[in-house]
């Protein structure tokens, strides 16, 4: 396993590198075998290791990892950008379950997530994260953000958006019965989703709503 994670560290943190190499690959391939396909794989899948080799990381290390705590210890703006923003540089202390000490890095493209969605989340400088790692080949990382305290506390504020939304429907209109409804299923759905349960306060106040919305009836 440690092998396969070195080897997904390199696609996914060395891709001017690895364009060369996947490249080379598939054309002695293509030399040997004579199949039109090698060739196809020879275009694509340089620039597909560009754009996919954090995923397959991110899946490969969730799947198969080891749970360890890491921290960030500096954030450094480089002169490339994605999507007009600037790619970020970060240095990484890893504390594997074991107690070792591990010095790591990433940046905004290479950084290993999961889940993997869209968007890059990328905890902030000095906040402590979930990882997982294969032991052996500790510097290759994925951030668990769902279990980590920074994704928690986003998505919270991403669930949080419907319920505002709809309150502010309600108050523009209390006497609008479709609003109310809205208003008290938005609640309910927010507090019956265990995601946002790390915050007792918020789900306590709902709770309070909930019951003098539901007495009004």
């Amino acid at each position: 396993m440690k092998i396969i994670s070195a080897i997904l560290y390199f696609l996914s943190h060395h891709p001017g590198w690895s364009f060369p190499i996947i490249l080379l690959f598939f054309l002695l391939l293509f030399a040997w075998r004579k199949k039109a396909v090698y060739g196809i794989l020879a275009l694509l899948m340089p620039m597909a290791n560009i754009f996919l080799a954090h995923m397959l990381n991110a899946w490969f290390l969730n799947a198969y990892g080891i749970k360890g705590s890491a921290i960030i210890t500096k954030e450094e703006q480089t002169n490339s950008t994605l999507n007009d923003q600037y790619i970020y540089d970060y240095d990484v202390l890893v504390k594997t379950a074991d107690g070792q000490d591990v010095l790591t890095g990433f940046s905004t493209m290479s950084a290993a997530i999961y889940p993997i969605r869209n968007g890059i989340l990328i905890p902030n400088v000095n906040e402590t994260f979930v990882v997982k790692y294969i032991p052996g080949y500790e510097k290759n990382i994925v951030i668990l953000s769902d279990e980590s305290n920074y994704g928690i506390v986003r998505k919270m504020a991403e669930n949080q958006q419907e319920v505002q939304k709809a309150w502010i429907q309600y108050k523009a209109s209390p006497q609008n019965k479709a609003f109310k409804e809205e208003y008290l299923r938005e609640l309910k759905t927010y507090v019956a989703d265990s995601d946002n349960a790390a915050d007792p306060d918020v789900i306590n106040n709902y709770k309070s709503i909930i019951q003098q919305l539901e007495a009004e009836k």
